[in-house]
Formats: structure tokens, sequence, C-alpha cells
């Protein structure tokens, strides 16, 4: 044995190199960064994570490579496994203590043996490298270990002859090696952990192949053995195993089933996230129970994350289909794709708002106007413009509204509204919104992608072409933006509490009395924007026509 307690004194420390990948930067970006634990080792920076798998082998090989020139393995260096308390692994069966209190077993609770030999471990996520000098012991305890030589046994001191000059004799086939023992060559690589892993630890391991494995023990089982008639299923779900005395039995096979469902479920050649919301579901709950069983705060940690996951699930499924993942959805609401996501609509409604609150002028042209010109200059105050936009939205009100605007200061322009509205779309006209720009208390929180979003979406509603054929005014054009962005996914109008929206809201915004809402719905009904219209009690009950479906807000 080439690690013994009560001897740690007499043997140096065993080498250990690590190799890191880890996030660097921006999360988005998606870099890398390389490290080792060598000091010698300079940080690297690779642009993402299969490049930076691909330069950590490579390092690894390096490593490996001077360590044989340098004559491999020491015979006489103390476990490095058992420098770091045999952290990298289980301890024995045989050694726990018959009551689990949950504390690492101190050193000399675990026992090393074997010959010294050179071991490389490599996490199954593909994020750790670990070369080390452990004992042969160790390191068929450690799953994901290959080990790749085997130190040869120290020299025994040979006894000295009873007179100089005196010759000493062998009897053949006295002095033998040891069994299984190699030539410096090397041994061949085995894993202690039989299962296959994902990644590779070491891409030129077979330069230390040999004629044989290097003699090590066989891997020690991390449970207890059952007899016959006693054995338990097991399982694994998030990188835990499920342990095989867990009670209650029922949750220990809901973990169990779980966990394989999860794995079938990576292999679907398509997604479906309703199921992945419904699996999600299940984890958060069975987490839950086995942190009570258990008192573990991780596994509580981890069932609010699989119920947040459940959460984003089911809107994701929303946002595509336009309807909830729930139990008791109909089968006859619509399924579309929609135009923005549940998120998008909000900042949509936000965007409504302001420029209720915020525009120099009442009228409905000059706050449809507004509306459009906002959404184009939403994040830096600035945007594109030809005349083509404005005729589109205001046929006949187009230099009217641009004068007014320019003269309550809310807009700028490079040049004179005639020349704004003959600019082509191969040469737009730069406006500027100067209660926009970034020096001003910016009302929006949005980014450009959702920014362009919602404005495509406005600017389909505003130029409809059912309405644009009707020849419908500034304010039916206003009601049928603000229909959209308050609809619910199966189309009808307002919250569901509700039943409906508010007159005084919809005259509010669209700048008319409340009396003339129900005409302009009529309007949007003739248009096939909406299938009916109702302004009873206050409230005009509706629903969205499907062709504009694809444009509703997800209340």
């Amino acid at each position: 044995m080439a690690v013994e307690a009560g001897t740690q004194e007499e043997h140096v420390t065993g080498r250990v190199w690590t190799v890191r990948l880890d996030p660097y930067g921006r999360p988005s970006a998606g870099t890398v960064r390389l490290s080792c634990s060598r000091p010698a080792c300079a940080d690297q920076r690779l642009p993402n994570t299969a490049a930076g798998r691909k330069a950590a082998v490579g390092h690894v090989n390096t490593h490996l490579a001077h360590i044989r020139a340098g004559g491999g393995p020491r015979p006489g260096a103390w476990c490095g496994c058992r420098a770091a308390d045999c952290a990298w692994h289980t301890p024995d069966p045989d050694t726990l203590p018959k009551r689990r209190t949950g504390a690492r077993p101190s050193a000399g609770a675990v026992r090393c043996g074997g010959p010294v030999v050179l071991a490389v471990y490599a996490d199954r996520a593909g994020r750790l490298w670990r070369i080390a000098e452990t004992c042969a012991r160790c390191a068929a305890a450690t799953p994901d270990c290959r080990v790749l030589d085997t130190a040869p046994p120290p020299p025994r001191p040979t006894p000295a002859p009873a007179e100089a000059g005196q010759e000493t004799t062998q009897k053949p086939g006295a002095e033998r090696k040891p069994a299984g023992s190699t030539a410096r060559g090397g041994a061949a690589a085995v894993f202690s952990d039989h299962s296959p892993s994902p990644v590779s630890p070491v891409a030129d391991a077979s330069s230390y192949a040999a004629t044989g494995p290097a003699p090590v023990p066989r891997a020690r089982a991390t449970s207890p053995a059952t007899t016959p008639g006693q054995a338990k299923r097991w399982g694994k779900i998030a990188q835990r195993t499920v342990p095989y005395d867990l009670q209650p039995d029922a949750l220990r096979l809901e973990l169990i089933e779980l966990g394989d469902a999860f794995r079938a479920y990576q292999q679907r050649a398509e997604p479906d996230l309703a199921l992945l919301a419904q699996l999600q579901e299940r984890k958060a709950r069975a987490f839950a129970l086995w942190a009570n069983a258990t008192g573990n705060g991780s596994l509580r940690h981890e069932a609010k994350r699989a119920e947040s996951a459940a959460q984003t699930t089911r809107d994701m499924h929303s946002n595509r289909v336009g309807r909830p993942v729930s139990d008791t959805m109909s089968e006859d609401e619509p399924v579309v794709e929609r135009l923005l996501t549940r998120n998008q609509a909000a900042h949509a409604r936000t965007v409504l708002d302001y420029v209720q609150a915020h525009a120099p002028h009442p009228d409905a042209e000059v706050r449809l106007a507004v509306l459009l010109l906002t959404l184009r200059a939403a994040r830096t105050g600035t945007g594109n413009i030809t005349g083509q936009d404005l005729t589109g939205w205001l046929p006949d009100d187009a230099e009217q509204v641009l004068e007014r605007l320019i003269a309550a200061g809310w807009l700028r322009l490079p040049g004179t509204v005639t020349e704004t509205l003959a600019s082509q779309p191969e040469d737009p006209t730069a406006f500027t919104v100067p209660t926009l720009q970034p020096a001003q208390p910016h009302p929006f929180t949005f980014g450009k992608t959702t920014r362009s979003r919602i404005s495509g979406w406005a600017q389909k509603a505003v130029g409809d072409r059912k309405i644009r054929k009707k020849k419908l005014g500034a304010t039916t054009r206003l009601l049928a933006l603000y229909t959209a962005a308050h609809t619910r996914p199966d189309g009808r109008l307002g919250h569901a509490e509700d039943g409906g929206l508010h007159l005084n809201k919809i005259a509010a915004f669209c700048a008319l009395p409340p009396e003339k809402v129900a005409e302009h719905a009529a309007l949007l009904v003739t248009a096939d924007w909406l299938t009916e219209a109702d302004t009873a009690q206050g409230m005009l009950h509706g629903q969205l026509a499907e062709r504009a479906l694809p444009l509703g807000g997800l209340l």
C-alpha cells in the first residue's frame, strides 16, 4: 500500500492539476474562461463552450505529456484525494456511521490503499477536468475517473552482504514483478464508473495504452446491497440520486418516474411545452415533499425553481398558440400565432397610456400620429419616417398634424413639412422627439426587439386592409388599436371579471364622447374587425374577429 494512516509525513502530497471552464462576461455572449490550477498556466478566453471544451482537452493532454516525460506517477506520493479529505468520492459504506448525521467523515475514517496511480476525472457537464496522483482505492471510488498509469512499487532495501566482496545468490523466480505491474510505458485507461460519460476526459489517453489494465480495485457501490426480494428500484433526477430508503415509498417512485420522464422528453424530436409545464409542476410538488421529508434546504430551492420554470413554460405556450396551458381549456378555443407575446402586449398598453397622457393636443389625428411616432423613437428619441408612412396614417390631415406637433415643440424635423411628405423609402427623414431623448427621464423599459414588434403591431392595426378600404378615420383606427390591445386569448374584449371595456376609458383614449363609442364600434363590425359590439351598462362588450386575433393583446 502506497498510502497508510500514520505514515503520511513520510510522503510528498500527490500532485493535482485542475482545469475549469467558467462563464465569462455577459451570459448572452456565451464566452467562457479556461483556467488551470497551475500558476504558470495563464487564463484563456474562448468564444463559446464548444471551443472551450476543445481547448480544455488539449490543455489536459499537454500536462499529461509533461507528466509522462517526467516519469509518470511517483511511487512515494501521498494520495491527493486523501489530502482533500476524500471529497472527490463517497466514503466506503463499511466506514460510515450507523446514524447519518450529514457531516463529512474524518480523513482517518476513509481507507486508502493500493499503488499510486495517475487518474483523470471529467465531470459529465464538461466544465471540470482533474489530473491527480491518488491511491488506487480512491481512484476506483471516484465516478467518471480514468486510471492512466500505475506507479511501480518503491524499491525494497537489499540486505548487505555478510562479508566484503561476498556475492548474494538468488533462486530463480525468487524476485518477481508484482502481479499486474506494467512497464514505464503505462497502463490501459480504465474507468472506475462503468456507465458511459458524454464528455471524453482526454483525447490523448490512448498514448498511455499498454498490454493490460492497471491493477486497481473495483468501484464500490454507493448504496448498501439488499437481499433478494428486498431490491428496490433506484433512479436519478436533476443530477440527484433518489435514496433507496426514502420514505414514503410513493414519493420515491414519483421522483424516479419523473427522472425517467424528463430524460424521455429530452429525446423528443419536437418540443411540447404543455407536457414540459406539467412535468415541471410535478417536479415542484415532488421536490417540496422531498425537502419536507429530509429537511434539505437545497431541495426546497429546487422546488421553487421548478415552479418558476413551469410558469415560464406556460407563458411560452400561451404566447405561441394563443391559449393557456390548463386542464379545463376548451377545445374550440382558437389556436393562432400571436404577433406579440404577453409581455410585449403589456408594454404596448403602457405606450397607449403614455400617449394618452402626453399628446400635445387631444384631437384623434394628433394622438394617432403621436402614437406611431413615439413607437419609432421610443428608445433613443429619434427615428425615420417617409411621406408614404404619413399619408397612410393620415390620408388628408398629415401636413396639418405635423405643423401642429412642430409648433407645440413635441416634434423636430431637419427640413420643412413639405420635404418630409416628399421623402421616399430610400431616403427617409430623420425626426426627433425631445421628450424621449436619453437625457430625459425615460418612460419605457423595453428593448429594441420589443420596440420593433410593438411598432409593427400598431402599423398593422392602423393600416388594416379592410379598415383602409372602408376609409375609416383616425378615431375609428384608435378604437381598433385599443380593442386589439385589451383582448383576452379567446378574442373577448376586456378582463374576464369586467366582461368588457369601460366606455369612459375608451372615450378618453380615442378623444370622443362616450356616447359616440357605439357608432365607431359598429364601423369596426362592418370592417370585420369585431364580430359583435354592445355598449350596454357603460361597457363595450364584443369579440375580436378571427382575422384580427393575431393582433390580440393576451390579457
